[in-house]
């Protein structure tokens, strides 16, 4: 870890505020990447708000938002995040194949075509930097508007958060090991 992240005594006021609103979320713990957030107690505010709609509040279950949230992981090779959102994904009822196909950087097969369709916005996100005419056509029919955008949201939120853990080199838990190779 290459921050000091700060315990709840060493807080100011402003960082303390965010901290503890954090904890009365739906979450129910301060989300990791928030804690280096904190040394910009505005922006950890605002952005942890945004990653808690994003993770609970979306028209999506968590099926299918973990798709968008494990391809950005993996795009961002951010092992920290693959191994808190793999648990989440599986909790969720993501199949296992699926999420073994996207740390393979391999295209999953869905029965659902929602998750295909979340998946391949993902991966165009990513890898196209946009989206094509024909493919947004097809998002928008089948997800919505407010579906496309909350995924390109996802997309973008928890590239942030791949960022920070990549950056500031969070460890993952004692014991577990990385199931991501470059």
């Amino acid at each position: 870890m290459r921050l000091k992240l700060l315990s709840p005594g060493e807080m100011n006021d402003d960082q303390k505020k965010t901290y503890d609103e954090s904890i009365a979320s739906k979450r129910g713990s301060p989300p990791p990447p928030m804690m280096a957030w904190l040394n910009s107690p505005e922006m950890a505010k605002h952005a942890t708000r945004l990653g808690a709609f994003l993770r609970f509040d979306t028209v999506f279950p968590a099926k299918l938002s973990e798709i968008a949230i494990l391809v950005t992981a993996r795009h961002w090779t951010s092992h920290y995040e693959w191994y808190a959102h793999k648990r989440l994904a599986l909790k969720g009822g993501m199949s296992p194949d699926i999420i073994e196909d996207i740390r393979q950087r391999r295209t999953p097969k869905f029965d659902d075509p929602k998750g295909q369709m979340i998946y391949d916005v993902a991966k165009s996100l990513h890898e196209g930097h946009g989206v094509a005419k024909g493919l947004y056509d097809e998002a928008v029919n089948l997800l919505g508007e407010r579906g496309l955008v909350e995924i390109i949201g996802l997309c973008g939120y928890y590239t942030m958060v791949s960022m920070t853990l990549n950056t500031f080199e969070f460890e993952l838990p004692e014991g577990e090991v990385s199931e991501l190779a470059s």
